[in-house]
């Protein structure tokens, strides 16, 4: 029987530590990280690794074939921001790798799927307190288009094919052991390297501006509950809310300022801000927590706690 894994996007902002949780959990030769160029030494050294554009179907049926692959986890995406300056590239990456994947299901040739969506399938017509699983949405930017467009390919071919794909609508992912990768929320990753570095930052995002985010390890343990969580639990199959914590900038600051008391920030918003403005300021994540029991486990502070501590060392802090 088939039981290794693929990730897609190993070297991305989630993949690099999604890649580190399932080798703990089903040892190193279990999964098989890729991505369009290789990893870091730890990742290379730690595993199978695998050059593959997303993109292409062969490359990845081969691979599938190659290492008895049973699930793979889609991370391979160019995020909002980035989407934004090149909407055809964009577009093309997000739509043709999640193809490829669900068509491989739908062929049999592997069992079961993760594709991670995003708060950015909601645009500015949705409720953005509490926001509900099921909503209107109208997204703004291509990311948000592409991920919208995903999660209704993914119940069709589970529908229509009985194709195992599960999915959580991701919101900001705070994390300290990877730099930020193009998204609106990483302003929430960056303050906390500039308060290292500079005592000061400059934020793209203007006062008040609340945004719904949790912390990677919480992340990613949702990621693992989802996939190793029963089929009869799994009752949503475009993409589950999920949420931990809402904050603005300013509280963000006020965490830092406990451990930091001189910190300082500044507000000069850019494009982005009309990206943020469109998206929820919090999440309505019951069915989640019902369907599969998900809850999570760090508030902002303690969030703060553990990134200063753990960005501390490479800034001599």
């Amino acid at each position: 029987m088939k039981s290794r894994i693929l990730i897609l996007g190993a070297c991305g902002q989630i993949g690099t530590e999604l890649t580190t949780a399932l080798r703990q959990k089903y040892g190193n030769h279990k999964v098989i990280a890729s991505d369009i160029r290789e990893g870091d030494d730890e990742m290379m050294e730690n595993g199978p690794f695998e050059i593959i554009d997303a993109t292409n179907y062969e490359s990845i049926e081969n691979i599938v074939i190659q290492y008895e692959i049973s699930e793979v986890y889609l991370m391979a995406a160019m995020l909002s921001a980035t989407a934004e300056k090149f909407p055809a590239k964009a577009w093309q990456l997000n739509m043709s790798s999640l193809f490829n994947v669900l068509n491989l299901a739908k062929e049999k040739k592997i069992e079961k799927i993760f594709w991670p969506s995003s708060i950015a399938v909601f645009g500015p017509s949705t409720p953005k307190v509490n926001t509900p699983q099921r909503t209107v949405m109208e997204p703004s930017t291509v990311y948000g288009i592409s991920k919208q467009a995903g999660e209704r390919w993914c119940e069709y071919y589970f529908n229509k094919y009985g194709v195992d794909v599960r999915s959580i609508r991701y919101p900001g992912i705070i994390s300290w052991q990877t730099l930020p990768g193009g998204g609106t929320t990483d302003y929430a990753i960056d303050i906390y390297h500039k308060a290292l570095k500079h005592n000061k930052y400059i934020c793209f995002l203007k006062s008040g501006t609340t945004l719904p985010m949790i912390y990677m390890d919480d992340a990613i343990r949702a990621t693992l509950d989802l996939m190793s969580a029963s089929s009869e639990k799994i009752k949503i199959r475009s993409s589950y809310n999920l949420a931990a914590i809402s904050f603005e900038p300013e509280e963000i600051t006020a965490s830092i300022q406990k451990q930091l008391p001189d910190f300082k920030i500044e507000y000069e918003p850019d494009f982005r801000q009309n990206i943020a403005d469109s998206w929820p300021q919090s999440i309505d994540d019951t069915n989640a927590r019902v369907d599969w029991e998900w809850k999570h486990s760090y508030d902002l502070d303690a969030i703060t706690e553990d990134m200063l501590k753990n960005l501390g060392p490479k800034y001599n802090s």
